[in-house]
């Protein structure tokens, strides 16, 4: 167990996640984004503006954390997900 500083407070890490449970944790966002993206296209069709803003916004943070998974696995072709 590892005690990172993190904004003026020690943060605690176990490093317990297994390789298999972060596959996981990927598969289940993709399904996510993909359910985003279909809702996005529901409201688009009934002119449901607001719930066009609620699904792109939760689209694209999917996105950020798919990236961030993929990095973790050194998925090749994967860049910095803050870049």
């Amino acid at each position: 167990m590892n005690r990172i500083p993190h904004d003026d407070q020690a943060v605690e890490r176990t490093y317990e996640r297994t390789w298999e449970e972060i596959e996981q944790m990927l598969t289940r966002a993709e399904v996510k984004r993909s359910q985003w993206k279909k809702w996005f296209e529901e409201c688009k069709s009934s002119g449901d503006r607001e719930g066009m803003k609620e699904a792109a916004k939760n689209h694209k943070a999917l996105d950020g954390v798919i990236k961030t998974l993929r990095w973790t696995l050194g998925e090749v072709g994967v860049g910095d997900p803050l870049s």
